[in-house]
């Protein structure tokens, strides 16, 4: 019985942790992201495990990236520029930016 109880307490866990991530990828496509990013590939803009990457080990990663994703920005990954999203608010542009730079998981 015990056994029973640890393995449902240990299902209802995994579902709990992973509902912030499905919620950071609802809020992507909410606000189009996934017109122009995937997770593991490059569309017309970076895939955000490379966007992780690249961010990786730098302290001020996270506001880097929120204010980029709500100012825009050109030249950082090629021609094509990233369009800004004044519309996003700042709470939102932050949880985006540490679910990009946790790899999009």
């Amino acid at each position: 019985m015990k056994q029973i109880l640890s393995m449902s307490m240990a299902a209802a866990f995994g579902l709990f942790a992973a509902l912030p991530a499905h919620a950071n990828l609802a809020l992507a496509q909410k606000n189009a992201c996934m017109a122009c990013h995937a997770v593991d590939k490059k569309l017309v803009g970076p895939a955000y495990q490379e966007i992780a990457k690249k961010y990786a080990g730098q302290a001020d990663a996270p506001a880097k990236l929120a204010d980029s994703i709500r100012k825009g920005g050109s030249g950082k990954w090629g021609p094509v520029p990233m369009p800004a999203q004044p519309a996003l608010s700042e709470a939102d542009a932050k949880t985006l930016a540490a679910w990009v730079l946790a790899g999009a998981k």
